[in-house]
């Protein structure tokens, strides 16, 4: 019998081409997440699923497909879906890792950058018709080189975000809980400290964490009161790990001086809070959004699917 593989939201057509035309395929060629009934009628018969962050894949929807081999993720993190539950199942999971790392940690120093010196500010007010003369004051930001780099998260985009900081001169503290080998550490003179070291002495903290309960609100009151009054936070992680009514009382009340997001706790919705506030740069979760390295996630998807379709072991699976 030949392989059946759903796609549940738009993938480009370059990875779309790589499925052999004696595999079955039906595409949903929309950006919006299926209800979980449709999504659940939709993988009848199904041998592989190829789905971005935005499908929920619980085990009710793995339950509903006896047949489903493998889940594929568009995606380096994995948290839409139950691993757990899969893996009692047999299912294998797969996820996009490396393809992103360079992008993502381009972006991640984009928004440090940006909040610094006021990008988005500067922006409007030239728009806005209110810049009529040159000003000594105007729109005073914070210097990025020499400063000190807070990496919470040293696995692969923290380190390229660390190397990004070096190019600045920074110095580089990084926190994780594996520690790094003594070779990276030379490489991108960063040190491992605890985390509260980490919030006290950075100038700019930024999340590279997974999701998960021991991440979830990492950032809290506690650790906002912890860092610099000038600090200024980036989040290109995962949204939860920042505790977003607490952010906005740390951004109003002047406990830290900005922060850069891309992600947050209930997308696409935005703490409203947030919104008002002219000391937060925020960004619509587009950190892997450059033509290529979405071709690229997308590419290495498809060949996770047919892999595991063919018996074969998948290239990035989730251990």
């Amino acid at each position: 019998m030949a392989n059946s593989v759903f796609i549940s939201n738009v993938l480009p057509a370059q990875a779309r081409q790589l499925i052999p035309s004696d595999v079955k395929v039906e595409y949903n060629d929309t950006d919006q997440p299926l209800a979980k009934a449709e999504l659940v009628k939709r993988l009848q018969g199904k041998n592989g699923l190829i789905c971005h962050i935005i499908s929920t894949i619980d085990d009710e929807v793995l339950g509903s497909a006896p047949g489903l081999k493998v889940v594929s993720n568009v995606a380096v993190g994995y948290n839409n879906i139950d691993v757990a539950a899969a893996r009692q199942r047999g299912i294998v999971v797969t996820n996009t890792p490396d393809v992103l790392t360079e992008t993502t940690a381009d972006f991640a120093f984009t928004l440090l950058m940006a909040a610094a010196r006021r990008v988005v500010e500067a922006d409007r007010y030239a728009r806005s018709g209110q810049w009529k003369a040159w000003k000594w004051d105007l729109l005073w930001g914070a210097d990025i080189y020499g400063k000190t780099l807070g990496v919470v998260g040293f696995g692969r985009i923290g380190r390229a975000v660390a190397r990004r900081g070096l190019g600045f001169g920074m110095r580089v503290l990084y926190y994780d809980t594996v520690r790094a080998d003594a070779a990276a550490e030379r490489e991108l003179n960063a040190r491992a400290v605890d985390m509260d070291t980490l919030l006290r002495e950075s100038d700019f903290v930024t999340l590279h964490t997974l999701l998960s309960p021991e991440t979830r609100h990492l950032i809290n009151e506690r650790t906002l009161r912890t860092m610099k009054k000038t600090a200024i936070l980036v989040n290109a992680a995962r949204g939860p790990v920042v505790d977003e009514a607490a952010l906005v009382r740390a951004l109003s009340e002047k406990w830290i001086a900005g922060a850069g997001l891309d992600v947050f706790e209930e997308e696409p919705k935005i703490h409203s809070g947030l919104l008002s506030l002219d000391n937060v740069t925020l960004a619509p979760h587009i950190a892997s959004a450059s033509g290529e390295t979405r071709v690229a996630m997308a590419t290495l998807a498809v060949r996770n699917c047919l892999a595991v379709l063919d018996g074969k072991p998948a290239l990035t699976p989730v251990s």
